[in-house]
């Protein structure tokens, strides 16, 4: 029998003319499949439209780590693919699923641009109708995914708000304080040389300063710095020094005790201690500020850094990095939503830089770490692990929250899926973080899980 002729018997081309199914017939090739054979895989461009003339073939989806079939094709017409006859497979017109031959098996394999060119001689009005609910359904799905990327995206910036907000505020707060201390220190240093002190004992109250400003601090216990304090004060206020409040805990903090004060009166004279300890104390306090903006602005510069890091600004799409630096970039990011939780590492020092798709898999960091920070209701242990296995390099995310229930699991990767409410989550969802794992990666992503230990596991071939 010809492969005209099986045309003509089965339900799918049956209806077809004879020109049309003889067409049909030339532009394909009969590809015989024997057990195991996988014609077309999940997730792949669907180049070609595949129809069965004869024997089985089971239809397989990817859940979690493995394949389960979902159906088998049994009636010879039955066909699957050819989805990028009517949408480019950038618009996701790939394969739905794996076809694996049971046994021996003979497919109709026909290119997707000839079946498009056609069935839009044969039918015009249909290939329209066709193409227009294929894109309008592909047009309704990227409007959802960005409305969620969106939502993802507004989560994410109000986050580093809130932690850029911080050291910014105490920035801004320093300045304004160091503006009054400066003035404070001409006020004092004005003072201070009214005092008519001679250049010796000047030099002799900048070696005292020095000795504060370049040593150690004061006291580590709070109830030491405490005595210190009164102390210090008690000198002062013994010797009629204005605001000695004031001056005695910058003093204080800075390591000064009764050594340093009573050299310093041996330098000044008692009727200059006063000018001389404000000075010391408003020097002491303009470095105490510029550390301080120093910190605060170095905690900015970092968090930019971090920022840059996880959107992989200015990188190419594929490069060799390290994914640690990306886990890491990705825990700034939801510093804020890290409040309560404990985070334990524990990065494989064999895990070193391989090519990835770096600003990918930070989407996908993000999604498992936020899944466990909510399914811990923002209070327990997260710890993440990398390690290298038999040339994969193996990252692990677990938590210690209330656990993914088996009917969870068995949907976790199914598009749209969610057990959030509205206006929770990252919007990106396991199904596009399989995507990233599996189709960009080839790697594999699986979970773990019982109640107060789950685990998200990912694996990703360093070749």
């Amino acid at each position: 029998m010809t492969i005209d002729e099986e045309l003509r018997e089965n339900f799918l081309t049956g209806g077809l003319s004879d020109d049309q199914r003889t067409a049909l017939a030339a532009a394909g090739e009969q590809v015989d499949l024997v057990a195991g054979d996988t014609p077309f895989i999940e997730g792949e461009p669907a180049d070609y439209m595949w129809i069965l003339l004869e024997g089985n073939l089971d239809m397989l989806r990817r859940n979690g780590d493995e394949r389960i079939v979902f159906t088998t094709m049994t009636t010879p017409g039955q066909w699957a693919g050819g989805l990028t006859a009517w949408g480019d497979a950038a618009s996701g017109a790939g394969y739905r699923a794996t076809g694996r031959a049971v046994g021996k098996a003979r497919m109709l394999r026909v290119p997707s641009d000839t079946l498009g060119r056609l069935v839009g001689e044969w039918f015009p009005f249909g290939k329209h109708l066709v193409v227009g609910v294929f894109q309008t359904v592909r047009t309704i799905e990227a409007a959802a995914r960005q409305r969620d990327s969106l939502v993802a995206l507004g989560t994410m910036a109000a986050g580093l708000a809130h932690e850029i907000n911080n050291p910014a505020a105490a920035s801004l707060r320093a300045v304004d304080q160091l503006r009054h201390t400066c003035n404070d220190m001409l006020a004092s240093l004005e003072a201070l040389a009214g005092s008519a002190l001679t250049s010796e004992q000047l030099v002799g109250v900048g070696r005292l300063r020095r000795e504060l400003t370049d040593g150690e601090g004061g006291a580590a216990g709070v109830v030491d710095m405490m005595d210190t304090e009164d102390l210090v004060g008690n000198w002062l206020e013994e010797r009629d020094v204005e605001q000695a409040w004031q001056v005695a805990p910058l003093l204080a903090a800075a390591g000064a005790d009764q050594t340093w004060l009573d050299e310093l009166e041996t330098v000044v004279g008692a009727d200059s201690v006063g000018p001389a300890t404000r000075w010391v104390s408003t020097v002491v306090n303009a470095m105490n500020l510029l550390s301080e903006l120093t910190d605060t602005t170095n905690r900015i510069s970092q968090l930019v850094a971090s920022v840059k890091s996880y959107s992989q600004l200015d990188r190419a799409s594929v490069q060799r990095a390290d994914i640690h630096e990306g886990i890491e970039s990705t825990l700034v990011m939801l510093a804020a939503k890290l409040n309560g939780v404990v985070v334990e590492r524990a990065f494989g020092d064999d895990v070193t830089p391989f090519d990835v798709h770096p600003g990918e898999l930070n989407q996908v960091w993000t999604n498992l770490i936020e899944n466990s920070i909510d399914a811990m209701a923002g209070s327990g242990i997260l710890r993440i692990a990398t390690h290298r296995q038999e040339g994969d390099v193996i990252v692990e995310i677990s938590d210690t929250g209330m656990g993914m229930p088996a009917e969870v699991q068995a949907r976790a990767f199914e598009p749209f899926y969610t057990t959030k409410d509205v206006g929770k989550g990252t919007g990106l969802g396991l199904d596009i973080s399989r995507r990233i794992v599996v189709d960009r990666h080839r790697g594999d992503i699986t979970f773990e899980s019982v109640p107060g230990a789950t685990t998200a596991r990912v694996r990703l071939p360093v070749t």
